[in-house]
């Protein structure tokens, strides 16, 4: 597996940080795009590191650009090859990210009960 420079994990820890603070000030739209932030991260870091196919393809695009269908597609063989889990994580945090963040439909509560769904996605990469 490919190692990154460990950019990516100290940026996943920042966002996660970042999150919590949210959570506890009880901003449900900044604590979504957070959590949403670090998941995507998640997902990036994962397919770097085993080189799928999403990454070099994300890689060839203007600056690195990841597309939704690039990352779900990611999402997909991740759960395959590391843990089926991975797919309802992510699912979680796609949930936050849509409901929390661009819709502000979640209340600091809903957040709440999907914070472990990101976290667990998180340690994937740090394991």
């Amino acid at each position: 597996m490919k190692e990154k420079n460990g950019r990516g994990l100290e940026l996943l820890s920042r966002v996660l940080v970042e999150a919590e603070r949210y959570i506890g000030r009880g901003d449900a739209v900044q604590a979504s795009e957070k959590l949403y932030k670090a998941s995507e991260e998640a997902v990036k870091e994962m397919a770097f590191r085993l080189e799928l196919s999403e990454s070099e393809e994300a890689e060839k695009r203007r600056r690195g650009r990841w597309t939704a269908p690039l990352l779900f597609r990611a999402v997909r063989r991740l759960s395959e090859r590391i843990n089926p889990e991975i797919l309802n994580w992510w699912h979680a945090a796609w949930f936050v990210h849509v409901e929390g963040f661009h819709e502000a439909r979640l209340d600091i509560e809903e957040v709440k009960a999907r914070v472990n769904a990101v976290r667990e996605l998180v340690s994937v990469v740090e394991k």
